[in-house]
């Protein structure tokens, strides 16, 4: 066997600092296209995803290693290309002795941090040995916690079920989860092992969540900060060309919206941005949903994240200094009482970005940015660095081992038999109800949506019409630039879905109060938040009553159902025909795309 050790990275491994990369003697890209000719993702996904690559082989290459870029169909053609030229670097030897003097071994040794979607590691391994060689897994450096770490805290035994999977099926044929897992409980556990917001052993404030600060609406006054503006530069150009002319691609095909960071150096200054100027009213409204506001204080670094190029620990710690520079307690700070939220910051909007935004970040970005940071940045209140704290080390960790625990099984989870197709809005977005026309809007114009639109509008959306949660997890994958199958499966099928009990006791199932509540959608939508029933009335409203009355034998009594089901028994027989007429009114449009 060959002593050199080929370190292969995948797609969403795109860190340049790794420690896998110390003692390898060169590097192995594949760029597999296969995947993207079977569904039409969104354009900007599959820009993000090939541009970052290209620019991370540069990137590696400027630094003095050696680099192997493949672009094939698929990952064993890839590997076929990269052997052949490996052999003929060392004279064709492999494991058999093909030069026919048996003496010698050059056969490829390659190791790789496990890959996140289930199975992908035994089956990269197969393709490997398949062809001669052999493949090292070693844990995923850009997850904080391991699989080990995991094994602790739940009492299993190590090693049970491998690195990938359990003990056994967590989730049976009907959805129900042998074993169920809470995400606080998890949270809590990593914020005592990290010492992260910590102080001597107790959380920083005294509270380990502060939630219930983080739900406020925007005054209409108020302007959040502007999107950092990484205009896409020739590599992006070419390969944005390329995207468009190889595949058939969903959603906007442009690329006067795409802004996203495609290296580390862009990402790393996205970060800068976020804690300087949009960390301070994140907390605040982060669950808030605006008309004309697709990013709001959103922090916009999971694609960066989930790529690779930000490690998770990198805007944890950027926070965590950040609130000790210019920490102020829960609510402290108050963005509508003073100003807008970053000195020289623009507002953001949907036109916002054209083709004159330049390479990197844009030459008026960086002067924006500049300006910016001779301004005193605003304080950070607890509940804004906590809030962020949360989504990464709490959620982001947690739903990637429930991931793991649960598959396969996960991904065909239904426990409520939902079997509708999704409706046609998804696609195009015509509807006339305000909050789903937007929250499809930018998903088709961004390839990004935040998490309350994600969870609230589209999944309740979905959940309450009846739609099969594996359709909803496809176009989840498909439309998001930040999404992969180990990002969008726990999160649709079993929280969004509730095809599972695994990570959640309750459906998260509203009707129009809550997008009411939160945005200021309802206002100017066509159908009224007020009424249930009758044309006109909001299809929220109807489609939840008879979600709860449909499921009712599978949901009475379930986690936190009890107060929703003193409601349904407070309705009568010729409510609940009313009710259901609206319903199946609802779902038909729904269908028909007419809604």
């Amino acid at each position: 066997m060959s002593d050199r050790t080929t370190c292969w990275l995948l797609g969403d491994q795109l860190n340049p600092d790794l420690d896998v990369l110390d003692a390898a003697d060169d590097v192995l890209l594949i760029e597999a296209h296969g995947f993207a000719d079977r569904k039409p993702y969104h354009a900007h996904k599959l820009t993000l995803v090939f541009s970052a690559m290209r620019h991370f082989r540069d990137e590696l290459r400027e630094r003095g290693r050696d680099v192997t870029y493949v672009r094939a169909e698929s990952f064993g053609e890839g590997l076929d290309e990269f052997f052949a030229e490996r052999r003929a670097e060392t004279g064709g030897r492999d494991g058999d002795g093909e030069d026919g003097d048996g003496d010698g071994d050059d056969s490829p040794h390659l190791r790789l941090m496990r890959p996140a979607s289930h199975g992908a590691g035994e089956r990269l391994r197969e393709l490997v040995a398949e062809r001669g060689g052999t493949l090292e897994l070693v844990d995923n450096e850009l997850f904080w916690t391991t699989p080990s770490d995991w094994r602790e805290w739940t009492g299993g035994e190590e090693g049970d079920g491998g690195d990938e999977d359990g003990d056994g099926p967590l989730v049976g044929a009907d959805g129900a989860a042998e074993r169920t897992y809470r995400q606080e409980h998890w949270y809590r556990h990593v914020r005592r092992e990290t010492g992260v917001l910590m102080d001597d052993g107790e959380p920083v404030g005294g509270e380990w969540n502060y939630d219930d600060l983080n739900q406020e609406t925007p005054p209409d006054d108020w302007e959040p900060p502007g999107r950092p503006a990484f205009g896409p530069d020739e590599l992006t150009r070419e390969t944005h060309a390329w995207v468009c002319d190889r595949f058939d691609t969903w959603g906007n095909d442009s690329l006067d919206g795409f802004a996203w960071p495609v290296t580390r150096e862009a990402a790393l200054k996205a970060l800068d941005r976020f804690v300087r100027e949009g960390l301070p009213a994140f907390g605040r409204y982060q669950d808030a949903m605006v008309g004309g506001e697709p990013f709001l204080s959103h922090s916009l670094l999971s694609p960066a994240i989930n790529l690779g190029l930000l490690d998770p620990r990198e805007p944890v710690r950027a926070v965590e200094r950040a609130y000790a520079e210019r920490g102020v307690g829960p609510g402290g700070y108050d963005p509508a009482e003073h100003g807008e939220v970053g000195a020289g910051a623009a507002a953001t909007s949907l036109d916002e970005f054209g083709d004159d935004a330049g390479e990197g970040a844009g030459d008026g970005a960086e002067e924006e940015t500049e300006a910016a940071t001779r301004e005193e940045p605003a304080p950070v209140p607890l509940n804004a660095a906590e809030g962020f704290v949360r989504q990464v080390i709490g959620w982001r960790e947690f739903v990637r081992h429930v991931y793991r625990e649960a598959m396969p099984e996960l991904a065909d989870a239904n426990r409520l038999e939902q079997e509708r197709d999704l409706p046609p809005a998804y696609w195009d977005g015509d509807t006339d109800m305000r909050c789903l026309s937007e929250a499809v809007g930018h998903v088709r114009e961004y390839g990004y949506a935040h998490h309350i639109e994600r969870l609230m509008v589209l999944s309740n959306f979905a959940l309450v019409y009846g739609a099969d949660p594996a359709e909803l997890n496809e176009w989840f994958h498909l439309g998001f630039v930040d999404a992969y199958h180990w990002v969008t499966t726990p999160n649709v099928v079993a929280m969004g879905s509730f095809g599972t009990d695994v990570l959640s006791s309750k459906p998260y199932a509203s009707s129009g109060s809550y997008v009411n509540r939160m945005s200021d959608h309802c206002a100017d939508c066509r159908y009224a938040v007020s009424r249930t029933t009758g044309e006109g009335a909001c299809p929220f409203n109807a489609l939840y009553w008879d979600f709860l009355k449909e499921n009712e034998e599978t949901l009475r009594g379930t986690g936190r159902m009890g107060l929703m089901y003193s409601h349904v028994d407070g309705k009568d027989d010729a409510e609940w025909e009313s009710i259901r007429e609206r319903a199946d009114r609802v779902r038909e449009k729904a269908a028909d795309g007419e809604l």
